[in-house]
């Protein structure tokens, strides 16, 4: 299949046509699983240990964090660093490939508070409240 027909349903066309994957199809696939975003997050503040992170994210098993982890870290979104220590540490941080996606989830951040804000109505809907609870 050639680029015009993988970019035709694309609104940004012209500017896709040079690339193989449409840039938008590409993040979603970095971004999307399992708490990637949340993963990000955290770590755009500080280095974290891998417990750190599951403290974070209680509902997320062992499993499924450590493979959103490295799938992150395969994107070259985050590094793992090992230390040859006895009990085995590991810390995770952003890559400065990583570091560059932090403008991104701050607006996504300011996005989430000015929805909040303007749809009281629809966020108790969202968190199952009931209307008449408040």
């Amino acid at each position: 299949m050639n680029n015009e027909k993988k970019h035709e349903s694309c609104y940004m066309y012209e500017k896709c046509l040079k690339y193989d994957v449409c840039p938008m199809v590409l993040v979603q696939k970095l971004l999307s699983g399992k708490r990637k975003i949340m993963i990000l997050w955290y770590l755009s503040n500080k280095v974290m240990r891998f417990s750190e992170i599951k403290k974070k994210l209680p509902d997320v098993t062992q499993k499924m964090l450590t493979t959103q982890l490295r799938s992150l870290e395969d994107d070259l979104l985050i590094c793992r660093k090992i230390y040859p220590v006895v009990p085995p540490k590991v810390e995770y941080s952003l890559t400065e490939l990583g570091e560059r996606i932090i403008p991104i989830l701050e607006m996504m951040h300011d996005f989430g508070a000015s929805y909040l804000e303007t749809n009281d109505k629809e966020n108790d809907q969202i968190a199952g409240k009931n209307p008449s609870d408040n």
